[in-house]
């Protein structure tokens, strides 16, 4: 095996390329762990979850300024254990090796077998918005297929990464698993160190300047990259149980979500009805919007980008609904009041880019085709939400407007199924994880082909070919067609 090639048009800090080499020599002298070498890794993984809680969940609270204890242990915890309980569960049946079919020229003396294998070395690119859950969720994946891994945490994740960087040599060598905390733009040499795979979570800018740092190694890329996902409520659902369950994910880490609900469709003349059940949902849910349950804005300039964006809105005629109007939230806490845009038109900036925050333009319709033209007008969502009672409605939406992923009658919760894979289509990413999918992804599904004591092929096909060969040739052809 060769050794891979780091690309010197990058500078790839020392730390970075030092961690490679010592995981990719690891790797090459001992390329395939026992099925009770990763059972141990993964239940290491939990440990290091749970020994940490307290301190880790300080961390992001911290890089926060406040995040939600309740969102961070359910997002952050509860799925992630969730997930790596599900794949000490499986674990043995995806290492299997599946058998497949013989061709008829070696049959019966011969056998095919497709057997799960490490690629070795991954790196991980993880975002700020739920850093253990998109850094812990892809480790199990990555350690249930035998690889070791390198992970660089965002810069918005400094805490957190400085906790995970002091706490994993504890529970991993660093030959198996290092964290990396971000700043000073070292994110581009990370991803041009030659990873076996390399999975990035983030922007679709982003997303597009670490496939082409990636390119240079020829390393395959997953990317999972958000996008406007909408929502679509159709004429038979009850607008205040849409609005109850719309709202709650909207609210969910202040609308801080890669697959949250940018937009929505409402049948027309449903607004005023949608708007009143929202203003009581919040009032109810949020009596106070300083307090610890309502999460900050990660940081000053994403918590301006949220305000230009309403007054962009404002400015070109749609109609605000400030949900949060009795109450006066803390703008040195970065709370940002939650608002609904109505009447938003396509020149208005919070039509054009992904809004990652409680800001819900909502869009009326008449004609169900309108609504699957205009999705399909615009780059392909991470997912799609119909709300529909009507199978027919669902199977519509479902067959007509592609999308990475779908959760009918509900918003998210797609993605916190462990037997789904989670991933996006065109430019809202590429590659899945979760499930047997995420364990494919990080294996090489190498094929083998076992030749029986003989070989029928070789008795057969021996030149000169003008005899014997080619009639039965011509025959095989022949049965063929």
């Amino acid at each position: 095996m060769n050794a891979p090639v780091i690309s010197r048009s990058i500078d790839i800090p020392t730390e970075f390329q030092a961690c490679f080499e010592r995981q990719r020599a690891a790797y090459l002298g001992a390329p395939e762990p026992s099925y009770a070498q990763r059972i141990a890794d993964l239940k290491s993984l939990a440990r290091l979850l749970k020994d940490n809680k307290d301190e880790l969940v300080a961390a992001i609270n911290a890089d926060y300024g406040n995040r939600s204890e309740f969102e961070t242990l359910f997002a952050e915890y509860f799925v992630v254990l969730e997930t790596i309980a599900d794949a000490v569960k499986r674990l043995k049946s995806w290492m299997k090796p599946q058998r497949r079919h013989v061709d008829f020229m070696t049959y019966p003396l011969a056998r095919n077998r497709v057997i799960p294998q490490p690629l070795g070395v991954v790196g991980v690119i993880v975002p700020w918005n739920f850093p253990l859950n998109l850094s812990f969720c892809p480790l199990a994946a990555i350690l249930a297929a035998g690889n070791r891994a390198m992970v660089k945490m965002s810069e918005n994740s400094k805490a957190l990464a400085k906790v995970l960087m002091r706490v994993s040599p504890k529970y991993f060598s660093v030959d198996k698993l290092a964290f990396f905390e971000d700043g000073g733009g070292r994110g581009p040499g990370f991803s041009s160190l030659p990873f076996d795979h390399l999975l990035f979570t983030g922007s679709g800018a982003t997303g597009r300047s670490v496939m082409a740092n990636a390119a240079r190694n020829l390393t395959p890329v997953t990317l999972e990259l958000g996008g406007k996902a909408p929502a679509i409520v159709g004429p038979d659902f009850p607008v205040k149980t849409a609005a109850e369950r719309i709202l709650w994910v909207k609210m969910f880490n202040a609308g801080q979500i890669c697959t949250n609900v940018d937009y929505m469709f409402l049948p027309k003349g449903s607004e005023d009805e949608f708007v009143r059940h929202c203003r009581r949902l919040f009032a109810d849910r949020f009596p106070d919007i300083n307090g610890q349950d309502y999460t900050s804005i990660i940081d000053e300039r994403s918590f301006t980008r949220l305000q230009a964006t309403l007054e962009d809105a404002r400015t070109k005629g749609a109609v605000l609904v400030n949900l949060a109007e009795q109450q006066i939230p803390d703008a040195k806490r970065r709370k940002f009041a939650p608002h609904l845009v109505l009447n938003p038109t396509e020149d208005m900036i919070v039509m054009q880019r992904e809004i990652f925050g409680p800001i819900l333009p909502i869009k009326t319709y008449t004609d169900r085709q309108d609504v699957a033209d205009y999705i399909n007008s615009h780059d392909r969502p991470l997912a799609i939400y119909p709300f529909t009672h009507n199978a027919e409605l669902r199977d519509f939406y479902i067959s007509r407007v592609m999308s990475g992923g779908v959760s009918v009658n509900e918003a998210l919760l797609h993605v916190g199924q462990h037997d789904l894979p989670f991933g996006g289509v065109g430019a809202s990413g590429m590659g899945h994880y979760h499930a047997r999918e995420g364990f494919n992804t990080f294996s090489k599904l190498r094929p083998v082909f076992y030749q029986g004591p003989l070989s029928p092929i070789q008795m057969l096909f021996q030149p000169p070919y003008a005899g014997r060969a080619m009639s039965v040739l011509q025959t095989m052809i022949k049965w063929k067609t």
